[in-house]
């Protein structure tokens, strides 16, 4: 099921479970989990992309270890926030992956997360091979770390 915003993606999602934010790129998917009291995300690893069967299977795989009760993909939106190709194609992967879990699934505005995650590689001075390795699934973690703060924000004031 494909949430319109996070709102309906709380009200939708296992509590206590972990929710699994993904960075779509080209050529890899970068993958974050969160806690299952959905406070810290945690970059995972990068998928190499090859066709959608064997990632959609990889993600399930992950889905099922990790007990996760949502998914939350970066939309790459342009910087004056219309939508490009880009956010098609994270679309119809978010609706081919609808067909293969029962699990809700939402966008999450993802602009600039790359270019955050490499500042905070680049001040761990991490070299140009290993962040090249990892910036993927780190942008991931920035992703889902901006949807968690927003649900802690849904929740806090829904307990007000």
């Amino acid at each position: 099921m494909i949430c319109a915003d996070i709102a309906a993606f709380r009200a939708a999602a296992r509590p206590m479970s972990t929710l699994l934010g993904l960075d779509l790129g080209d050529k890899t998917i970068g993958v974050a989990v969160s806690d299952r009291i959905w406070s810290v995300a945690t970059p995972l690893e990068t998928i190499r992309r090859r066709k959608f069967t064997l990632d959609a299977a990889r993600l399930l795989e992950i889905i099922a270890h990790r007990e996760a009760g949502g998914v939350i993909l970066g939309l790459p939106r342009n910087m004056d926030g219309t939508e490009g190709p880009r956010c098609q194609s994270t679309r119809a992967f978010a609706r081919n992956l609808e067909r293969l879990t029962d699990l809700p699934i939402t966008f999450w505005d993802e602009r600039l997360s790359t270019v955050a995650a490499e500042k905070a590689l680049l001040e761990a001075d991490t070299t140009r091979k290993r962040r090249a390795e990892v910036i993927d699934h780190v942008a991931a973690g920035y992703i889902l770390q901006g949807a968690l703060d927003r649900l802690r924000h849904i929740n806090e004031a829904a307990q007000s």
